[in-house]
């Protein structure tokens, strides 16, 4: 049975977020807010520093939070496309209908979970990046999709085995809406998902002429998973996969549909999913240029901040890091060595440890000088520090992190603060 997850039920679904009341359940929080709602909070406008807020805390910047909105909805328009950014990063509802309203398409998925989620909120266009064969999920979506005919779903499919298994579970389910199908082009030999030749795409495709539940939308991958990746290499495989849409509509692959599905676009080589998909040809029917990155929205310290295209292209713009993550230092054992609150269960580490930023003390915030994080236990930081290092049990440490996508899933309820520590909203997220 689908559940009520049309616009109007999303909206209800948002309002009733804030409606929440705040308990243990959330890290860092005043104890003093308990029974609060979490709108009742907002509405108080605390301060993060000096408004009862305990340690580890992970906070998201406000202003940077809009700037980076912003960029990515400019940027997509500049070039041309249209914008499904990845939701794994923020599990975050709020988010996904800021992103909309940023303008966004729909937000892009990776389990049937995270649709759920997004089904929950109203939101009424996802793009799947997987294939989906589990049975029981199938069952589900075919029900929401006979159910609200404005809600628009597209997935993966990278074998004619999982054609198969689609057309099976869908025909069982009693589908009446065929449900849209993107072929997957593998990224190269030992890159992760996908089809590996255009034989084997042509192979698929047939599979899905032949299957009554399902309909050819388009061709998507993931160039992020190019082989030993460099500028040369991505977009020689982004044309690959427009020559594939191309051969593809000249065979009469795409009849009958009102549009024709391209995607790619990770959060490290967007540029070249631009410059390439700028060149796509005129075909049989309009083509739906969907651009799929998602970790811009928080942006990062550390992985993303190296690996931006905006790094190649500056004057396009500049993301900013969102995340702050506060903790107390709880320990100061010798000259060279001290120990903050937070650790594993608070911070990514699976591209690189926290960075140490700023320190705060007594209302006054300095650079983080002579202090780096050298490791993590499960609830502390290892801090290396230098004779430079003023810093003492009892100071806050500000620490910027690396990889959005296992910063968010760490925190269910993150404050929003201004520049000045002003809070004002609370972003849930489900994970």
């Amino acid at each position: 049975m689908a559940l009520d997850t049309g616009p109007a039920h999303g909206t209800e679904a948002l309002a009733r977020l804030a409606e929440e009341h705040v308990d243990h359940r959330f890290k860092g929080l005043p104890p003093d807010a308990y029974g609060l709602t979490v709108a009742e909070l907002a509405g108080q406008r605390r301060n993060l520093f000096t408004d009862g807020f305990t340690t580890p805390v992970l906070a998201l910047s406000a202003e940077r939070l809009e700037h980076n909105l912003r960029l990515m909805e400019t940027y997509s328009a500049r070039h041309g496309l249209t914008f499904a950014p990845h939701g794994k990063t923020s599990m975050a509802p709020q988010l996904f209908h800021r992103q909309i309203e940023h303008g966004a398409w729909g937000i892009t998925l990776a389990v049937p979970h995270q649709v759920r989620v997004a089904r929950a909120f109203g939101v009424q266009r996802v793009f799947l990046a997987n294939e989906l064969v589990d049975a029981a999920a199938l069952r589900w979506i075919s029900a929401e999709l006979d159910a609200d005919p404005d809600f628009r779903f597209v997935c993966y499919v990278d074998s004619v085995r999982g054609v198969a298994l689609m057309d099976a579970a869908l025909t069982e389910a009693g589908a009446s809406r065929p449900v849209d199908v993107v072929v997957e082009l593998a990224a190269g030999e030992g890159a992760r998902t996908g089809v590996r030749t255009e034989a084997e795409c042509a192979a698929v495709a047939d599979a899905v002429a032949g299957a009554r539940t399902l309909r050819l939308a388009g061709v998507a991958g993931y160039e992020g998973e190019v082989p030993d990746a460099d500028p040369e290499k991505v977009h020689a495989w982004l044309r690959r996969l427009v020559a594939l849409a191309v051969g593809f509509d000249g065979a009469g692959r795409f009849e009958g549909l009102e549009e024709i599905v391209v995607s790619a676009g990770g959060s490290a080589w967007f540029d070249a999913v631009a410059d390439v998909f700028a060149e796509v040809p005129a075909l049989s029917v309009p083509v739906l240029k969907l651009l799929r990155s998602g970790a811009y929205v928080s942006h990062d310290d550390g992985h993303y901040r190296e690996l931006t295209p905006f790094n190649r292209v500056p004057e396009e713009g500049a993301l900013e890091p969102a995340f702050r993550l506060w903790s107390q230092v709880v320990s100061r054992p010798s000259p060279a060595q001290a120990f903050t609150n937070a650790g594993k269960r608070d911070a990514a580490y699976d591209l690189h440890l926290p960075f140490a930023q700023v320190v705060r003390r007594d209302g006054v915030e300095r650079p983080a000088t002579g202090i780096e994080v050298t490791g993590l236990s499960d609830q502390h930081a290892w801090l290396r520090t230098t004779a430079q290092a003023d810093l003492e049990v009892g100071d806050w440490l500000g620490t910027g992190l690396s990889h959005p996508c296992t910063s968010f899933d760490k925190w269910q309820l993150i404050p929003v603060a201004e520049a000045d520590g002003t809070v004002v909203d609370y972003i849930r997220t489900f994970f």
